[in-house]
């Protein structure tokens, strides 16, 4: 049965362009952008889901940084095809070059944020409105990559915003972050990207 709280329509072909040349729009204008969030890794064997929060910030044209604050400090820094990692002051890299499922993420991250990720050569794509929403669905059409990512939601709000990310995994346990209190374009310092 579905409720109304969370009914859910397929985009007809115009109202997915309409959609696509919105967020693309918006994204243009993106420079900077610091974003808190909230988020929930629900994992099938536990009755609730983990629940973790923090900052995330962009700098165009491709760094990006997932600061944990609560219940744990933690960071994740996309930089210079690299990932950077810092857990609790233990800091490590990743050459995401060489890993092929960190670079499509890292890609997915960025472009979600810069409005690009409508790359149907990469992923089949489901247009959905969701309540005052739109639901994007990405499914991967790469078989190494979907052994991880079974799809991906993007939700945008009216103004063509990102405002909750969701990636499902093929064991059906996902990742979901909702974003608040989104700052676009405000002066960021070098040293929140510092490795």
């Amino acid at each position: 049965m579905v409720t109304a709280v969370n009914a859910q329509t397929k985009m007809s072909g115009k109202e997915s362009t309409t959609l696509k040349a919105k967020v693309k729009a918006e994204a243009t204008r993106i420079n900077t952008m610091l974003s808190d969030f909230i988020q929930y890794k629900h994992l099938d064997f536990l009755d609730n889901d983990i629940e973790t929060s923090g900052k995330l910030a962009f700098k165009s044209p491709n760094t990006v940084k997932w600061e944990y604050t609560k219940p744990f400090k933690y960071s994740v820094l996309f930089k210079n095809e690299k990932l950077f990692i810092n857990d609790e002051g233990k800091k490590s890299n990743v050459d995401i070059g060489s890993s092929k499922m960190f670079k499509q993420l890292n890609t997915l991250i960025i472009n979600s944020v810069k409005g690009d990720m409508f790359d149907d050569t990469k992923f089949d794509i489901s247009y959905f409105k969701k309540d005052n929403n739109s639901e994007v669905q990405f499914t991967p059409k790469d078989k190494e990559f979907s052994k991880y990512i079974k799809v991906f939601h993007i939700t945008f709000n009216r103004e063509g915003h990102v405002i909750e990310l969701k990636m499902v995994e093929p064991s059906e346990d996902y990742t979901r972050i909702v974003f608040s209190n989104r700052s676009v374009n405000i002066p960021l310092s070098d040293e929140i990207f510092a490795e």
